[in-house]
């Protein structure tokens, strides 16, 4: 039996930038076949506002609204899990960490103020991986390839060339491969993720099985 996964989605209730409510979203993605989503809301200075930067921790609880809004739609067979989207104080770089736990998160200070370094070892101290979303589209400043795990080689909003741009660049430098729909509203429904053999209902599980690399990559 196989299993597919939304690796990269976002919802109204957070990211400004999205239009589609929660539970409409999984809706969607149940119609689609989908066994699960990873919400990757915005974790970024548009999402907690300027004068947020010394106590982001303010507005943490509408950072995770959205997340436990889409939990009280999870059933047996789709499961929803946290991720998030990170972009740090004065960068065009754009992170997606997965494995990354709600109360671990509540604990934290402001991610937007840390270096890239200090991004990635946090992540690792914790056992999560982090991933460079859409390393080539035209605004996006790309990582350096120590400090990140994995790169997104399939985005849903990129085109064909945009994508073969970024999987090239993960054949050339070894790391780990995703893909994702980059949902932000129903144009983009279902056009990305991975295709599992085994059910993933958790963050740890997420991380085992993007480790293993024994997951297919849904193509846009």
């Amino acid at each position: 039996m196989e299993y597919k996964y939304e690796l990269h989605c976002h919802t109204n209730m957070v990211s400004q930038c999205a239009s589609t409510p929660p539970e409409e979203v999984v809706r969607l993605y149940k119609e689609k076949g989908y066994s699960g989503i990873v919400v990757t809301e915005h974790y970024s200075p548009l999402t907690f506002k300027l004068n947020s930067y010394y106590k982001p921790q303010r507005l943490i609880d509408f950072y995770l609204s959205s997340y436990y809004e889409m939990k009280k739609y999870e059933t047996e067979d789709f499961s929803v899990i946290f991720g998030m989207e990170l972009r740090r104080y004065a960068t065009g770089a754009d992170y997606l960490i997965y494995g990354i736990e709600p109360r671990w998160l509540k604990e934290q200070g402001n991610l937007m103020k840390l270096g890239e370094r200090q991004v990635y070892r946090l992540m690792h101290e914790q056992g999560y991986l982090v991933f460079q979303a859409h390393p080539f589209r035209w605004y996006i400043q790309r990582c350096n390839p120590k400090y990140i795990d994995g790169i997104e080689v399939y985005n849903g909003k990129c085109d064909e060339k945009t994508n073969f741009k970024a999987l090239q660049w993960a054949i050339k430098t070894g790391k780990l491969m995703s893909s994702g729909s980059d949902f932000h509203e129903e144009a983009q429904l279902a056009k990305g993720g991975i295709i599992t053999t085994e059910p993933i209902k958790t963050g740890a599980d997420l991380v085992r099985k993007l480790k293993s690399g024994e997951y297919k990559l849904i193509k846009p």
